[in-house]
């Protein structure tokens, strides 16, 4: 399998997401629409390359099962370009998630899209950085309070 084409090809689909997050218009079904297809298809895709890593491996053979208890284990996981491109994936689909979810909460909060633009902007490039920053904005300084249903 060509490993350098699999992993553009999902940095591809999911820069893409991310745009289509940041820029498009937020009608009603939008954000469940893009949890469903872009990060659920990304996790579908993650499911696929770890059920291959098991049964045929990274290098046309079954390797060992997973360690993820030592260091030296989890080196040894990412030492194949399989093993980078599906610990990428992992991190895509979730860091999507994240984003979604910062999105949909910003969004009922009706925080300005100027100002989600750049904590999303993190949580692409490093996503529990952007998650811990919109929770600061949110829930420590209070940003955007929800309106309660009175």
């Amino acid at each position: 399998m060509a490993w350098a084409g699999v992993f553009q090809a999902v940095n591809t689909v999911a820069l893409l997401l991310w745009l289509i997050l940041v820029l498009a218009p937020r009608w009603p079904g939008v954000i469940g629409q893009l949890r469903i297809a872009g990060a659920g298809g990304l996790s579908l895709f993650y499911v696929v390359l770890v059920a291959t890593a098991l049964t045929v491996g990274f290098g046309g053979r079954p390797g060992p099962a997973p360690d993820f208890t030592t260091i030296a284990g989890v080196r040894a996981i990412f030492a194949s370009d399989g093993g980078v491109v599906t610990g990428w994936t992992h991190y895509l689909a979730l860091d999507l998630f994240a984003g979604l979810w910062i999105a949909e909460d910003s969004d009922a909060r009706r925080i300005n899209r100027f100002v989600q633009a750049p904590v999303l902007a993190l949580t692409f490039l490093a996503g529990p950085a952007g998650l811990f920053v919109h929770l600061a904005m949110t829930r420590g300084f209070g940003l955007g309070r929800k309106r309660s249903a009175a």
